[in-house]
């Protein structure tokens, strides 16, 4: 079975913009310097990206997500229809007789398939310890079920049974097994006939549940990838990569999806990697593998694909790569990476696949079942029907598009980020804030958090930025990702007729939206006339993401996770095409109240900064005077006045911040909403609050001294716009 949970993704967001330096636009706006003015904004959308530390990104999502589930055991056990069968399995998971041990190990594989409710069952009666336990049987064959068990269980529950096989020192066994299976392998390669009867089943059975399994772990936590770090992977790992020709295809790709996740911002495994140009040199034959003769598509094993992805996905991590290796003269992303990854996420279509795994599900409905688990009729547990060999091709497929799209969000995340460190500690800050913060200033700490990841200066990793060009030509391609189908999300409360398409449909959908983000990231701040003077583009751009969202719907609750994140990552989607196109967007009524409906009911800042961020792009649409006023009032209404701002302090900042670039230019036809309203009093009144809630920031917490500096911009900014406008007397 060839799952992918996501790996780490890189997630730089609109949010955070500060407020441009108003001395600055006051005199570009009265002396005509508009480049000037133009190039002050963009320096200052640049020095707004989220400089988040990089700290525990790893995460191993559920292909079988459990949400919709109420906590506890007894929901679980109300919801499950197979309760009666899990006592007999753990009770003969510790039988004397081999064959009712073994017989145990393939029903918990057998009956957890694409049931959470019953793999919560099992989790509640110590399946994990139990299995755990079975990985040091004195038979063999038990040892190979027990393994493939907790494999599964690794891909189906995700992060929390990964922990808790942590926890349970799975790491222990699985050591012992890396050594049996590197001289199997060597065995089997070099001299068949030598190596023993079972050397197949461990080379490629055995060996993709125990890689399966370490891949999992190291997505869990960075405790337990820091454990993983010491049994040095790498080229165990690699002698895999590097025999493909003669191995099945389950194992390689098993190995290189670990490596994958092993060298994602993990300096170990990038280190080690790096330090064998052999190993580079098949990572990137691999990557360059040709998938087409004389123009024509080759019919591969999806697998196949997804190895070079995988290659390209490591590549990627590792750059830039040094020399003398033959890769290190390639440009990884302009001759490897996107050649191989456009073709791949624009080759699928999410509504065909939807369907027919649909017709497939109706299918298998009518099919007879084995009804009850006995010694005689239950099925190996790689037992798979034509039905299930189908939707795991599928899901195969989407799995694919979905590790292109993670990559892709990296390459388009072009802008560099300073370190997890940077300006912690800047002298300026100090001699700003003077004496009244002598008491915050020998209080901070630098926080730990990523320290762990963070590369020396001469192996730091950067980005290289993509044409313009190059980026939107992805654009039209993503936004059909972003498009969901009859199964991309599950009905309210209840679970998806078959759960691993759903999770892999809106992971792919998040992934793409993720994409998104950074190439209008990306283009906010390049300032690329040829693309903002493309209007059309942009309107349609901007109408696609709202057809996403109406078809995503607004339900919350349990197991609509996934709606909720889309709507967060695709309004910071919007502020990006907001930006790049400001003032030719025509504001509908209809998309500002759900705006302001989401700015208030979620209890995210950072989520209401990007509504007030997008909300400030619709706003200054010349010829919208009402729905101008419309969204001028809401910003003003989170403005502190007689107490602190109802919205949170950033989402406060974002708003004045909004307010001062929304009318800045008193000669739009919009002003009249800020002369009518009296806008300049209302103001006034709150810098006395703007200044006490910025004043209690925290700075050491994570991005307080940037939000601190920041907040004390926009104030700034916010007293010289006032005497601006007073002395306009307009």
């Amino acid at each position: 079975m060839n799952i992918t949970p996501l790996s780490a993704l890189v997630d730089f967001d609109l949010d955070h913009v500060p407020a441009i330096d108003f001395l600055e636009v006051r005199y570009c706006l009265s002396t005509g310097l508009w480049k000037r003015f133009l190039d002050t904004s963009l320096k200052a959308l640049k020095m707004g990206k989220s400089q988040k530390k990089r700290a525990m990104r790893r995460h191993n999502p559920m292909r079988v997500p459990d949400s919709h589930i109420p906590q506890g055991l007894a929901a679980a056990s109300e919801s499950s229809s197979k309760t009666g069968q899990v006592l007999p399995i753990m009770q003969k998971m510790e039988s004397p007789d081999a064959s009712e041990r073994k017989w145990a190990c393939v029903a918990v594989s057998n009956i957890i398939q694409n049931d959470p409710s019953t793999r919560r069952l099992l989790q509640g009666k110590n399946v994990v310890g139990a299995l755990i336990t079975r990985l040091s049987d004195s038979e063999e064959e038990v040892v190979a079920e027990a393994m493939g068990a907790l494999r599964n269980l690794c891909i189906d529950g995700g992060y929390d049974i990964c922990a808790e096989m942590y926890n349970k020192s799975i790491l222990t066994p699985l050591k012992t097994f890396i050594p049996k299976i590197s001289a199997t392998l060597e065995q089997y390669l070099t001299s068949p006939g030598s190596a023993p009867d079972n050397a197949k089943k461990i080379v490629y059975e055995f060996a993709d549940n125990v890689i399966t399994t370490l891949w999992c772990l190291s997505e869990t936590s960075n405790k337990a990838l820091n454990a993983i770090n010491e049994i040095k992977l790498v080229p165990f790992l690699m002698s895999f990569l590097s025999s493909k020709d003669s191995l099945h295809i389950a194992p390689v790709t098993a190995a290189a999806q670990c490596l994958y996740v092993l060298t994602d911002d993990n300096r170990p495994a990038i280190v080690e990697l790096r330090s064998d140009a052999n190993y580079i040199s098949c990572l990137l034959s691999i990557a360059k593998a040709e998938f087409s003769v004389n123009g024509k598509q080759k019919e591969l094993d999806p697998r196949v694909v997804t190895l070079s992805v995988l290659a390209a996905g490591i590549l990627q991590n590792i750059s830039p790569i040094p020399g003398p290796s033959v890769a290190s003269a390639v440009e990884i992303d302009k001759e490897v990476t996107l050649p191989l990854l456009q073709p791949v996420i624009s080759s699928i279509s999410l509504p065909e696949i939807s369907k027919t795994v649909q017709e497939l599900i109706q299918r298998q409905a009518t099919e007879p079942a084995i009804e009850q688990l006995t010694l005689k009729n239950l099925p190996r547990s790689d037992h798979k029907s034509e039905i299930e060999l189908q939707l795991e091709s599928l899901e195969a497929k989407l799995r694919t598009v979905q590790l292109s799209l993670e990559i892709l969000t990296g390459i388009c995340a072009t802008l560099p980020d300073p370190g997890p460190d940077a300006d912690e500690n800047d002298p300026e800050e100090d001699e700003m804030d003077g004496d009244e913060d002598e008491e915050d200033a020998g209080d901070a700490e630098p926080s730990k958090d990523g320290e762990d990841d963070k590369m020396d200066d001469d192996e730091s990793t950067t980005s290289i930025a993509p044409k313009s060009s190059s980026l939107l030509n992805l654009v039209f391609p993503l936004l059909a990702l972003i498009q969901p189908t009859a199964l991309s999300f599950p009905p309210l409360s209840s679970a998806s007729p078959h759960p691993p398409t759903t999770s892999a449909l809106s992971a792919i959908h998040i992934s793409a939206l993720q994409c998104l983000n950074n190439i209008f990231l990306s283009l906010s701040v390049s300032s690329n006339e040829a693309v903002s003077k493309d209007v059309q583009n942009g309107l349609t751009i901007w109408s696609n993401i709202w057809s996403a969202l109406q078809l995503v719907g607004t339900q919350t609750g349990l197991g609509q996770e996934r709606r909720e994140e889309f709507w967060e990552i695709a309004v910071g989607v919007l502020w990006g095409v907001g930006n790049v196109w400001k003032g030719s967007i025509e504001p509908q009524g209809e998309q500002i109240t759900l705006l302001m409906q989401l700015c208030d009911s979620t209890k995210d800042e950072r989520l209401r900064v990007k509504c007030v961020g997008t909300l400030e792009c619709l706003a200054q649409f010349p010829a919208a005077i009402e729905q101008n006023k419309v969204i001028a009032q809401y910003l003003l209404s989170m403005l502190p006045t007689s107490g602190p701002s109802p919205a949170g302090t950033e989402p406060m900042i974002q708003a004045a911040s909004a307010l001062i670039d929304i009318y800045s230019d008193e000669t739009l036809p919009y002003d009249i909403n800020f002369r009518q309203g009296n806008f300049v009093q209302t103001l006034a009144a709150s810098v006395d609050g703007v200044k006490k809630a910025v004043k209690a920031i925290d700075r050491r917490k994570e991005g307080g001294m940037d939000l601190r500096r920041r907040g004390d911009l926009v104030r700034e900014n916010l007293v010289d716009f006032i005497k601006y406008r007073k002395s306009l007397k307009l």
